[in-house]
């Protein structure tokens, strides 16, 4: 199973088409026979969870059925995963993409109560280059505790060896959200995880006080990226 995250950013003042491309989206993933799962996403400022919505980012996450052929491995553009309606819509606006093609090889957890990567091990032998998803719909008597503790991660995360980029995103502000990280290797991603003591603190403090009603994480070998973030593709020389 592989599956590709798109991250859209819209010139200055056109955000609103963002917002607008959340619902009109949604039928050309749905008729798409090849996609089993996707998620239309509003990002947050700064890389991370934010309680702040940066207006601009939009994110695609979809998840393709099993690839018999290798057809996915094989691209050369990401306009090739995505359907047409959608490729027309960012070129229309002018909009930066950046595309990753990822393949899930470890994780557990559910999203709409669906293992929708698949059935994966919680552990792999794989130690390189790697993605990781987090994600969680937050209860509402915690949201204060969980947005207390979410600068202090933020900051570590982005000086933390092995760190390569981030982007926050979610379904719902401030209730559903998620965030995508990339690292240089599991080591590193490992050492922050539950090496640092303010994550791994917060980590214990999400299971004994029960914050959230449903999560989910992920690990991801990253296969290939299209374009650029903010103009840059954090990927390049790497993949």
């Amino acid at each position: 199973m592989l599956c590709s995250l798109t991250i859209v950013r819209y010139p200055k003042w056109w955000g609103f088409f963002g917002i607008f491309s959340m619902a009109l989206f949604r039928l050309p993933l749905w008729l798409n026979k090849e996609i089993s799962f996707y998620k239309l996403m509003g990002c947050g400022k700064n890389g991370t969870f934010d309680i702040h919505p940066d207006w601009q980012q939009w994110c695609i996450l979809i998840v393709y059925k099993d690839d018999k052929n290798n057809k996915l491995k094989t691209i050369d553009s990401y306009k090739h995963l995505l359907p047409p309606l959608i490729n027309s819509y960012h070129s229309l606006f002018n909009c930066e993409v950046f595309t990753l093609l990822l393949q899930p090889i470890e994780g557990h957890g559910t999203w709409n109560n669906k293992a929708c990567f698949g059935t994966l091990p919680k552990q792999s032998d794989y130690e390189g280059l790697i993605a990781v998803l987090t994600r969680a719909d937050i209860r509402y008597n915690k949201l204060k505790r969980f947005w207390s503790h979410v600068d202090a991660i933020a900051l570590q995360m982005n000086t933390a060896k092995g760190f390569i980029s981030s982007v926050g995103m979610g379904e719902l502000p401030w209730i559903k959200g998620a965030t995508f990280s990339l690292w240089n290797n599991k080591a590193d991603m490992k050492a922050f995880a539950y090496g640092m003591k303010t994550h791994a603190d917060v980590v214990v403090k999400t299971k004994k006080e029960n914050w959230y009603s449903e999560e989910m994480f992920v690990r991801f070998i990253p296969l290939k990226s299209f374009g650029s973030l903010c103009g840059n593709n954090p990927l390049k020389g790497k993949l």
